[in-house]
């Protein structure tokens, strides 16, 4: 197979220095009783001692800066009281140091504090322009047992919408217009670079689809690349936030729910401790309320194709929005100023 006149191999050898392993370790004493039985602790301890760390988990990452800076996914260093190590392809293993994590997007930046390295840098592409049907190629870290693997494939679709809960501590979250391909990505993959013909980063290798063959996702590099401008102008990653739980009303939401119509979003909370409208939040500010319906941002309808998520992705922090909303049979206009996601 070929890449723009170019063999897979002279690809990977631009790519593969710049990929890293990520090592997730914690000491054994804080590790969950539901993450280890009693036995294989025990086991653990007589080997390496109460206090020394053992690794729990691992992913992928790679360098965009040559001072250091690492991209990968949000959830692999999602555990606060775990150490992360970077391992680079000529097997140096150094420490990492989170310095950003996006609050909505599966996206984090690490620092390598190393100033007597400079590391190899990988490009970041244009996501925007991705077509259907292109070849690419998926690195990383499979299955945190096999390094430095490679994977080739196409182009197998584009603003996919998947519900996906990425760790075992965190709640299902929504992810929206990934790409998907039938380029392999595994556990341990999560982190990595999706790379096109041209050698630049299309996206971060995120989440593969269970109980499907040939189905990956990874986020658009256009979406990091938002992140590290606000890491660069503020030194941390701003996401606006409204403050509503809602579902994008379809057929099926509007038959459930009896609504009266067949888009916007309808406000409504997700259980207990999960309510409608987030206390103090914009929404509560504006005086929105739940099974309230938001028909318009901005003048443009909510709709299955243009989501209320789809509205926020290209909003900032303090922008202020002109809704128009349904409550029961009347439709009013009510102004809303975004605030930061925490």
């Amino acid at each position: 197979m070929f890449f723009q006149n170019q063999p897979i191999t002279k690809i990977v050898k631009k790519v593969m220095p710049a990929v890293v392993s990520i090592s997730i370790s914690e000491n054994l004493e804080k590790i969950p009783d539901g993450l280890i039985d009693l036995k294989s602790r025990n086991k653990l301890k007589k080997k390496i001692g109460s206090l020394k760390n053992v690794e729990v988990g691992n992913g992928s990452g790679f360098f965009i800066d040559e001072e250091g800076i690492i991209l990968t996914n949000k959830h692999i260093i999602a555990d606060p009281n775990a150490e992360y190590f970077v391992i680079t392809n000529d097997k140096k293993k150094l420490k990492a140091e989170i310095i950003a994590r996006d609050p909505i997007n599966d996206i984090a930046i690490l620092k390598i504090n190393d100033s007597s390295n400079k590391f190899p840098v990988l490009e970041l592409g244009n996501s925007n322009a991705v077509e259907l049907g292109e070849n690419v190629i998926a690195f990383g870290n499979a299955l945190g047992i096999f390094s430095n693997t490679v994977s080739a494939g196409i182009v197998s679709g584009l603003s996919r919408n998947i519900s996906a809960q990425l760790d075992l501590k965190s709640e299902s979250q929504e992810m929206r217009g990934l790409i998907q391909t039938d380029a392999a990505i595994n556990p341990g993959n999560s982190g990595g670079p999706l790379i096109n013909s041209r050698g630049k980063v299309i996206g971060i290798n995120a989440v593969t689809v269970f109980g499907a063959e040939n189905i990956g996702l990874a986020i658009p590099i256009n979406v990091v690349k938002r992140d590290l401008d606000d890491w660069k102008k503020f030194g941390q990653i701003k996401r606006p936030f409204l403050g509503i739980r809602y579902l994008i009303i379809n057929e099926e939401i509007k038959n459930r729910f009896n609504l009266p119509v067949i888009e916007g979003a309808f406000i409504v909370n997700e259980g207990i401790g999960r309510p409608a409208i987030i206390e103090g939040s914009p929404a509560e500010k504006a005086g929105l309320k739940e099974k309230d319906i938001v028909l318009e941002i901005n003048d443009k309808k909510i709709s299955l194709d243009k989501t209320l998520g789809d509205f926020l992705e290209n909003l900032s922090v303090g922008d202020s929005l002109k809704l128009k909303v349904l409550r029961g049979k009347r439709e009013f206009k009510t102004a809303v100023i975004l605030a930061e996601r925490k």
